[in-house]
């Protein structure tokens, strides 16, 4: 090169940095360089051996020779070239000291060329996948880098987490609360099976979520090499898309599929990235695919023999109740509407708790055993059930023997479990809208507003009970959800973990307008934290995200208050601490076994948060619990408050 070609990079500020004798790895742009020291002269050699592409700057010099770190091969410092005239040795570039200050002279670099990864996430962008959680990594460098330049230019958000189970969970929490997918990403072997929990929890859930993984070399697949898994077949359960990215893929197009996949079937989609595609040049030819025209619009109609069934039931029952499923999220508007003309009462599965407020005239609060007596008095007591996109779980307890029709978007959940009275395929909203022009108000539905508020009262009244008993051993899960019933605000999204914190939340928990997350079907421990990370890259500062969990679930995940930190999420975490795996303690008990091993030794959690660098508070006391509740909310940064609890008052 001429010097008219060379750029100086400042490398070392005071040469006295490097001894005499030393080696060290230095970077000058984005070029790795292996600074050396011998008999008073500095050399810039490349940092990588030809051999195994091992870090020469982490290597030293023995008599006399640069000795390569991982594998033992020799160099002159100063030249570069090995002993015994091979032919394999390393590029030096010039040097020069101004001030005691280090300088290598580069040429300029090429600009960037447009790699496969570019392609890809361009390609996930057009899609609206804008929110990444993951942690970047040996064998997804490539795409990592791709994503670098698409964040710089404002269009995307990586969140690096501290585990990819966390980045997993928190994805399947956006999608949850978005109906949108996010994307977890992770390298290839125990980053991509960290994910899997998450995806699960997605799959059983039916958000759409977008997993991308690398790979090791395609090389070397199969070979038994370092940290290699054969992912596609690793993921073929969880996954209902999944495909390995190759040379001559359509790779604009395989992302486009993934996506399409996860967005309609509500599902999980896998792409592993072996190393060496990423940093592959895409051909001239290739361009990155957009959303236009690839979905059709998802307002399908129910075929008219299944509404003629449903309005005939409907028309005649006297006292119809409404049960509302985490898939009835994005119609709870036109269902609510519904059964205010119907005069219907309406009750939620615990994983659509808040799709009606409790304060609702016709609201009847949480079924089955996170639930509320209002809910199963109402169901038992009904002559018709009208379900919307619930999917009929144990935990859930939603009666056989009552007349049903259940409204469903995916055929396959209708009369999933059991037989019921009419299956409806259709789209809640569209449907809705159907029954109501073939009903056209000729009901015989009885006023159940008197009746829903007299049970309430009942409810209340025992509340005010159980909310009388204390303890020395700590305080009762009814006053902490007392209290949160009082400050919360009402347009909070709030993420829930599983548990007895869990059970006391859907039982004693009032919602207004918050929308509520969690793991239902697959019943993750661990899921709060992370989620809350994920519903706060959904909704940004403009709602406040709170998450809740106990002592055993928050322990999972406990790092990722470091992730709060790092990316300045106020998200509020609020611990339930009783030192012990208290639901388990209760099965045991039930199953009539001995307690055993459910014991917990936790952290002080606030002062774990502050070292953190969150916003931290301890509770031991009920009178204190409601202030420091409020403390909790005023915060603007990442705030724990670690409450004290009984295990025995749920």
């Amino acid at each position: 090169m001429t010097d008219k070609n060379i750029i100086w990079h400042k490398v070392l500020d005071d040469k006295k940095e490097l001894p005499e004798g030393r080696v060290k790895t230095v970077t000058a742009a984005h070029k790795g360089i292996c600074l050396t020291h011998y008999k008073g002269k500095f050399s810039a050699l490349d940092n990588r051996c030809p051999h195994q592409g091992g870090p020469l700057g982490e290597g030293s010099i023995e008599n006399g020779l640069l000795r390569c770190p991982w594998h033992g091969w020799d160099f002159d410092p100063c030249t570069g070239h090995p002993p015994g005239g091979y032919d394999d040795g390393i590029d030096t570039f010039p040097i020069k000291e101004e001030n005691d200050a280090i300088f290598v002279g580069l040429e300029p670099e090429k600009p960037h060329e447009t790699t496969v990864s570019d392609i890809m996430v361009e390609t996930m962008i057009n899609w609206d996948v804008t929110k990444v959680f993951g942690m970047v990594g040996h064998s997804n460098l490539g795409f990592a880098d791709a994503m670098r330049r698409q964040e710089e230019k404002g269009n995307l958000n990586f969140y690096g987490i501290r585990h990819e189970g966390a980045a997993a969970f928190a994805a399947s929490a956006y999608g949850k609360l978005t109906g949108k997918p996010a994307a977890c990403f992770s390298i290839a072997g125990p980053g991509a099976t960290n994910l899997y929990t998450g995806l699960w929890d997605a799959k059983v859930d039916r958000a759409p979520i977008l997993a991308i993984t690398g790979q090791v070399k395609t090389q070397v697949v199969g070979t038994g090499n370092f940290q290699e898994v054969d992912l596609v077949q690793g993921f073929n359960t969880v996954a209902e898309f999944n495909q390995r990215i190759q040379r001559d893929s359509r790779h604009a197009e395989l992302m486009s599929l993934a996506i399409k996949h996860a967005i309609l079937k509500r599902d999980v989609s896998h792409l592993t990235l072996p190393d060496e595609i990423q940093e592959l040049k895409a051909s001239s030819r290739a361009k990155a695919k957009t959303s236009k025209n690839r979905i059709t619009p998802l307002t399908i109609a129910p075929p008219k023999e299944a509404v003629d069934e449903a309005v005939k039931l409907i028309k005649k029952a006297k006292r119809p109740v409404i049960i509302m499923g985490h898939g009835a999220r994005n119609h709870k508007k036109e269902v609510v509407k519904f059964a205010e003309r119907l005069n219907a009462a309406v009750l939620t599965t615990f994983k659509g708790k808040g799709l009606i407020s409790d304060d609702h005239p016709l609201g009847g609060g949480v079924l089955g055993r996170s639930g509320t007596p209002i809910a199963s008095w109402f169901m038992n007591e009904c002559d018709l059930l009208i379900v919307f996109g619930a999917s009929f779980s144990n935990h859930t307890g939603i009666t056989p023997k009552k007349p049903i029709i259940q409204v469903d978007f995916d055929p396959l959940a209708l009369s999933k479990f059991h037989q019921v009275e009419v299956a409806v395929w259709g789209e809640i909203s569209r449907t809705l809208e159907i029954f109501q022009e073939e009903i056209k108000g000729e009901t015989s539905a009885i006023n159940p507003r008197n009746e829903i508020a007299a049970r309430w009262k009942i409810w209340k009244e025992e509340k005010t009970k159980r909310l009388s008993e204390t303890s020395d051993k700590g305080i009762s899960s009814i006053a902490i959800f007392e209290a949160m019933n009082k400050v919360t605000p009402e347009n909070a999204v709030m993420c829930v973990d599983v548990g007895n914190n869990a059970y006391s939340f859907g039982r004693y928990f009032e919602p207004k307008n918050q929308d509520f997350l969690m793991s239902g079907y697959l019943g993750s421990i661990g899921f709060a934290l992370p989620a809350a990370i994920g519903a706060w890259a959904a909704v940004g500062n403009s709602r406040p995200v709170i998450a809740v969990a106990g002592d055993g679930g928050v322990c999972q995940y406990l790092a990722e208050i470091t992730t709060l930190v790092n990316y300045n999420m106020p998200v509020k975490l609020i611990i339930i601490n009783n030192n012990e795996l208290g639901k388990i303690s209760k099965e045991q008990r039930a199953g009539e076994f001995e307690v055993w091993k459910t014991a917990l030794s936790n952290p002080n959690f606030a002062e774990f948060a502050e070292s953190c660098g969150a916003w931290g508070k301890r509770v031991e006391h009920q009178e204190d619990l409601e202030q420091a509740m409020k403390e909790l909310y005023d915060q603007s940064k990442p705030s724990v408050l670690e409450i004290i609890a009984d295990v025995n008052l749920i």
